[in-house]
């Protein structure tokens, strides 16, 4: 590992040549950075794309004070990616950008400044702004944050454990030292890949961080835009990706129960489950085929549900998190 530096900024990338230019464009024009050392990670998560060479590129003209870096992840999944720039970063504080997040000019700045005002905060996530590139459904607001868009007022904002909200992987800051001594080296959740659907990968590290006291937090002076394409508010998008955060859900609910109080936990979800369809199914039983917000919320409730027995068959729950 080279010298320790104060920030680092990890992109975890999978076929993002045509989307990197403008993020490295916007991390060029970074202001208010000259009091601290950072650097830029590419993470090349198998892309079959000109992505490596585009970072070449960049790298060959670079004028920056602070590194352009590349590495290639070979294991597809977002959970991958993350843990290989975890593992290469020379910061202290480790912000993620996806290839689609494009930060204001202070957001390095705003990241580096919160990570040294709360040093008990072993993550935080952005303030995340929508860039449609169509208007999404008039009552799309309902599944707006499962697409990582977060607008929860201009003050800081501590997620209390109880309450089961954690921020999106999207702009999020992670203190290397909370990640390495709570999150385990093999998780369940690796992110969508060919052959597995399952997403929540970022809760699930999120919830380890929180279980071992860290602190994590919303900071609204890192602003991100998000910039979501017309493909993702697709009905051929989107009843997938709500199912794979469905059958996720499990593995996240359960990281912060105590053993013996799972089966417990267990049959509690089930029911809410259950009483949750009930009354969607008694609200929109004529208009599931028709309303496309009110059919990705019965396709997270059905694999809510379902998603313990789906995991335990496909042999998930017998990874080991140690």
């Amino acid at each position: 590992m080279t010298e320790s530096l104060d920030f680092t900024v990890a992109i975890p990338t999978y076929n993002g040549a045509g989307r990197l230019p403008e993020l490295l464009e916007r991390l060029q024009n970074q202001i208010n950075t000259e009091n601290f050392s950072w650097e830029i990670i590419v993470v090349d998560n198998n892309s079959t794309d000109n992505t490596a060479q585009v970072v070449q590129a960049y790298q060959q003209n670079w004028q920056c004070p602070y590194p352009l870096r590349y590495c290639f992840e070979e294991q597809q999944g977002a959970a991958y990616a993350r843990k290989k720039a975890v593992g290469v970063a020379s910061g202290k504080l480790i912000g993620f950008l996806d290839d689609d997040n494009y930060p204001v000019s202070n957001w390095v700045a705003a990241a580096y400044a919160f990570g040294q005002k709360y040093p008990h905060a072993g993550a935080y996530g952005s303030q995340i702004h929508p860039e449609w590139e169509v208007e999404p459904p008039e009552n799309f607001q309902r599944l707006a944050p499962f697409l990582a868009i977060t607008e929860r007022g201009n003050l800081p904002l501590l997620y209390e454990a109880k309450k089961r909200l954690l921020p999106p992987s999207a702009g999020l800051v992670v203190r290397q030292e909370a990640w390495l001594a709570s999150v385990p080296k093999q998780p369940i959740l690796t992110g969508r890949a060919n052959g597995n659907m399952l997403t929540s990968e970022d809760l699930e590290m999120l919830s380890y961080i929180q279980k071992a006291g860290w602190e994590v937090w919303y900071n609204p002076e890192m602003e991100i835009y998000h910039r979501i394409p017309k493909s993702r508010l697709q009905r051929e998008y989107l009843i997938p990706f709500f199912r794979g955060i469905g059958l996720s859900r499990y593995v996240t609910r359960m990281v912060n129960v105590k053993p013996f109080y799972k089966p417990v936990a267990f049959l509690a979800y089930i029911v809410n489950d259950l009483r949750k369809i009930t009354f969607h199914l008694l609200r929109y039983r004529n208009k599931l085929k028709s309303d496309l917000v009110a059919a990705c919320e019965m396709q997270l409730f059905l694999s809510s549900l379902i998603s313990p027995f789906y995991l335990w068959k496909n042999g998930y729950l017998e990874t080991n998190n140690k």
